[in-house]
C-alpha cells in the first residue's frame, strides 16, 4: 500500500511545484482554464499579495510514491472572520489525483492548521478574498471554464462528501447570457426614462482617469460597498485596490466598462460600474504552462485588443444599494449591447452568483439565459 506524505511549502522550489501541479493534472483538458503562472505566484507570495495584511496561510503538497499527487492552501482571513463572526480556516487551490487517501490527507492538513490557530470550522474552496476563485464545481463539467472561476474534475466533490463531515455552506449558479441583436425595446424605454428622471449619465472612463486620477480607486470603493453583504466578502484595502487597478485596467477595453454617474449631485457621484472583458479562456489554454512567453502574450493580446472571441466575461457589476430599485442595472446593458454586437460577442458568462441572490438574477430578465454550471462551498465543524 502506497503511503501519502504531506509536505508544507517552505521554499521557492516548493511553491513552484505547488503551482505547476495544476498544469500537470489538467494537461490538455478541454474545459480547464489554467491561471497564468505569474498571477498565481504573485497571489501566493506572502511578500507580494496585499491580502496578507489581514490574512495568514500555509500551503501543502501531497506526495505519493515520491511524486506530487495533490496540493491545498489553508487560509485564515481575519477580516472576514471578524465581519461574519466566524472562526474559519479556508481551503483553496485544491487539486488532487483520484485517490481518496490523497484528498483526505490534504484536508486533514488544513484541519490541523485551523485547530492550531484556534479555528472552529473549515470552509471552501475559497481564496484570500472574494476576488479569488471560489466554489467547487458540482455540475457543468462539460462547460468551458473562465479565468475567474475554478474548474475541477467530477471526482472532486465525490471525495469531499466521502471524506465525511462536510456539508453545504453556500451554492452558486452560473449563466450563459445570450446577447440580443439589438437592445430590447423595454430596456430602451426604462433606461431612457430613469436617466431623465434621476439625472443619471452613462460614460466610459479614460485610462488617465482610472490610473492617475484615482477613478480606479472610486470604482473599487464602490465594489466594496456593493458586495459587502455577499458570502465570505471582506473589504478591500487601499493596497489591494492598487493591485486590482493595475491588474484590470492597463490593457482593458474601456468601451466594455461603463460607469454610471448621478449628475444631480455636484460631484457627479459614481453610483454604478460594469467591468466586462473579452473572454480569455481559450487564450489562457494556449499559454504553455501558464507562461506569457514565448507566444502566450500574443493569444492574450488577440482576445483583449482584437476581440478574437465571441464570449465576454461579466466580471463585476456593482450598483450602490440605494440606486438598485431605480433600474440602474439596466443602464449597463443598454450601453453594452451595441458594443457586444460590434465586437461579435454572442454570449456572456455571468460568473458565480449565489443561488439565493434573486436581485442579481433578476437583471437577466431582458435576456435569453441558460444556467450551465453549479458550484458549492463546503463547511466542516472542527
Amino acid at each position: 500500500m502506497s503511503s501519502i506524505e504531506i509536505k508544507k511549502v517552505e521554499s521557492k522550489k516548493d511553491l513552484k511545484a505547488f503551482i505547476e501541479f495544476h498544469y500537470d493534472l489538467y494537461k490538455n483538458d478541454p474545459y480547464d482554464v489554467p491561471n497564468l503562472y505569474s498571477d498565481d505566484l504573485n497571489t501566493l507570495s506572502k511578500d507580494k499579495n496585499a491580502a496578507f495584511e489581514f490574512c495568514e496561510a500555509e500551503y501543502y503538497l501531497a506526495y505519493k510514491d515520491g511524486k506530487v499527487a495533490g496540493r491545498v492552501a489553508a487560509i485564515i482571513n481575519h477580516r472576514a472572520n471578524e465581519k461574519w463572526e466566524r472562526k474559519s480556516v479556508r481551503f483553496g487551490w485544491i487539486d488532487f489525483i483520484d485517490d481518496i487517501d490523497v484528498s483526505r490527507a490534504l484536508m486533514q492538513a488544513v484541519e490541523e492548521y485551523g485547530r492550531s490557530k484556534g479555528m472552529t470550522e473549515v470552509i471552501g474552496p475559497l481564496g484570500f478574498t472574494d476576488f479569488d476563485p471560489e466554489g467547487m464545481l458540482t455540475w457543468g463539467f462539460d462547460q468551458l471554464g473562465t479565468m475567474a472561476t475554478i474548474y475541477n474534475y467530477p471526482y472532486y466533490p465525490e471525495h469531499i462528501e466521502q471524506i465525511g463531515g462536510f456539508e453545504k455552506d453556500n451554492d452558486y449558479v452560473e449563466f450563459k447570457i445570450f446577447v440580443p441583436e439589438e437592445v430590447p425595446e423595454k430596456m430602451v424605454k426604462i433606461s431612457e426614462l430613469i436617466m431623465k428622471r434621476y439625472n443619471l449619465h452613462i460614460r466610459k472612463p479614460t485610462r488617465k482617469e482610472v490610473l492617475k486620477e484615482k477613478l480606479g480607486h472610486k470604482i473599487f470603493h464602490l465594489i466594496n460597498e456593493t458586495f459587502q453583504d455577499l458570502y465570505g466578502f471582506s473589504k478591500l484595502s487601499d493596497r489591494q485596490i492598487d493591485q486590482y487597478v493595475n491588474m484590470y485596467f492597463p490593457l482593458a477595453d474601456l468601451n466594455l466598462i461603463p460607469i454610471i454617474e448621478d449628475w444631480s449631485t455636484d460631484e457627479h457621484k459614481l453610483v454604478g460600474v460594469g467591468i466586462t472583458i473579452p473572454s480569455l479562456s481559450r487564450a489562457l489554454q494556449k499559454c504553455h504552462r501558464g507562461r506569457l512567453y514565448p507566444f502566450g502574450w500574443w493569444h492574450i493580446l488577440r482576445a483583449l485588443k482584437f476581440h478574437k472571441t465571441n464570449i465576454v466575461d461579466l466580471m463585476m457589476i456593482g450598483v450602490l444599494p440605494e440606486y438598485r430599485s431605480k433600474g440602474v442595472n439596466a443602464l449597463m446593458f443598454y450601453d453594452l449591447i451595441p458594443w457586444y454586437n460590434k465586437y461579435g460577442i454572442k454570449w456572456g458568462e455571468s460568473q458565480v452568483e449565489m443561488e439565493t441572490n434573486e436581485n442579481v438574477q433578476s437583471q437577466w430578465q431582458y435576456f435569453h439565459t441558460e444556467m450551465h454550471k453549479r458550484r458549492r462551498c463546503y463547511v466542516k465543524r472542527l
